[in-house]
């Protein structure tokens, strides 16, 4: 968790961009990522070189030669009017060629500009900037991972995105991120995809929970949300291995090209070198990768429709809306045997027109439809407060029994402050999820069970937890009417004494 000082720091650093005339959250998030990243791109560059001299192997620097000038810490002392021609002439078209110009993140900032126009505000966020870096490196130092911490910086930064909700687009907390992890469990070798990933949460929480599978113990820890973390990944040691992870493994799809922007800065501070995002309607016609991935994790919107000509004639659902066409893009997607874990609105759970009912036998059908975890409304507060579920399926298998789990805390407060409280969940489902089918009975007043599908066809395919949840009634015996009746009458008597007994000693 970010602590009082960098929360202070983020937010003079959006007062600065108020009262500097960039006043539109998405517009000031895109610039003050351009600056994060130009500092966070010469600390790692930096960090290399280092590592490089002690174990005396090369490394390739993105400074090297007459680009040792576009460093931050070459042009951060300048003076503002020079800094912010320095910047806007030679650093800023330099990043926009980075890693070659046919890489994906030079085509999408190829349109990109730097807005920042006012020495005084180049020079206020660059030392805001250095403040809040300085500050991760003494949480560092107490043992707090520069990763985790970043992502903290930067999922505050998101926070501010006050547009986000429009068109269902708002951003999945990281522990629920987390969460669909550690369920659906992507692998070293799997090639992993978000069809609508914004600033690309899913494709980071998979990288390090891979990350995770391969740090040796010592460097692991237990998180805030109970969850094993670790980011060093000591155990991969063979650089093919880290090419694989790097540069072949994360796909990513956006219809923004900003967020496709802001998501593959994201993911490049975070050490994926080549990440592989795309400006792209994955529902359009456009899109045309079909049983291509091993896992997709996804929270796509929920309250867009797309027009009926510009759906992709491979998805068959008789529909315009998109969290429907999404679980069908989705299964689309997938190769045979792939797994997906999506959060879904808890209208399709329960829907009643054809194109719920045939989305719903789309998952228990084509694939093995394995749990549905209710989550608390509160979830995605303060963005909305819309009640949701993650589904979790296996492509191609077989649906036997669903696993139901309803989860009633996920460790945060459910109203707009989402404080942390000590109530979680989360543990409990991790730790449940893994031993389903080892678990003795099925008692559904307890927060998880099964029920077999042959029950959910039944039920027209409904999937809402509260259809097969039963609550258990402890039955309440009430004193007889009589009995209370005396015990009123006699109370009003002692009240009428004491106020005789009263008036007698004022009187």
């Amino acid at each position: 968790m970010l602590n009082t000082t960098i929360k202070s720091s983020i937010d003079r650093l959006w007062d600065k961009f108020w009262s500097g005339g960039i006043s539109n959250p998405l517009t000031a998030i895109e610039q003050i990522s351009y600056l994060l990243f130009m500092k966070r791109l010469d600390q790692l560059d930096l960090k290399k070189k280092l590592d490089a001299e002690f174990t005396g192997e090369s490394y390739k620097s993105y400074f090297s030669g007459e680009n040792e000038v576009m460093r931050w810490s070459h042009f951060r002392h300048m003076e503002g009017g020079e800094m912010l021609t320095h910047i806007q002439t030679k650093v800023f078209p330099f990043l926009k060629t980075l890693n070659s110009s046919n890489s994906a993140f030079a085509k999408h900032m190829g349109n990109a500009v730097f807005i920042i126009s006012k020495p005084s505000l180049v020079v206020e966020a660059v030392n805001i900037i250095d403040e809040i870096f300085e500050e991760i490196s003494n949480q560092e130092s107490k043992g707090q991972g520069f990763q985790d911490t970043q992502g903290d910086v930067y999922e505050y930064l998101l926070s501010e995105i006050t547009s986000a909700g429009k068109l269902g687009q708002f951003r999945t907390p990281r522990h629920i991120i987390q969460l669909i992890c550690e369920l659906v469990d992507p692998k070293l070798g799997d090639s992993i995809c978000d069809p609508a990933c914004g600033t690309g949460g899913f494709l980071l929480g998979a990288y390090q929970h891979i990350l995770t599978q391969y740090t040796s113990k010592e460097h692991q820890i237990t998180d805030e949300n109970g969850l094993t973390r670790g980011t060093v990944g000591d155990k991969l040691t063979d650089e093919r291995q880290w090419s694989q992870l790097k540069e072949k493994t994360f796909y990513g799809y956006d219809m923004d090209d900003s967020m496709v922007r802001i998501g593959l800065m994201n993911l490049m501070m975070h050490g994926i070198s080549i990440p592989n995002i795309e400006q792209k309607d994955t529902l359009s016609k456009k899109y045309d990768e079909d049983n291509y991935f091993d896992v997709i994790m996804a929270n796509p919107p929920f309250k867009g429709s797309i027009d009926k000509g510009d759906i992709n004639e491979s998805l068959s659902l008789p529909t315009t809306k998109t969290e429907l066409l999404f679980i069908n893009r989705i299964i689309k997607s997938l190769k045979i045997g792939g797994r997906a874990g999506m959060i879904v609105p808890d209208g399709v759970l329960f829907g009643s027109s054809n194109a719920h009912k045939m989305a719903r036998k789309m998952l228990l059908n084509d694939c093995e439809l394995q749990g549905v975890i209710s989550l608390p409304s509160g979830v995605f507060k303060p963005y909305a407060g819309v009640s949701t579920a993650i589904l979790l399926f296996v492509k191609g298998g077989e649906t036997e029994k669903v696993w139901f789990y309803d989860m009633k805390a996920d460790g945060f407060s459910l109203d707009d402050k989402r404080t942390k409280i000590a109530d979680n969940d989360i543990p409990d489902i991790v730790e449940k999820w893994k031993h389903r089918k080892e678990q003795a009975g099925n008692n559904r007043s307890n927060k998880f069970f099964s029920v077999d599908k042959n029950e959910i066809e039944k039920n027209n395919y409904d999937l809402a937890i509260s259809r097969y949840k039963t609550n258990d009634y402890v039955q309440i015996k009430y004193k007889d009417p009589k009995t209370l009746l005396n015990n009123i009458e006699l109370l009003e008597n002692e009240i009428i004494q004491g106020l005789s007994d009263l008036k007698k000693q004022v009187i």
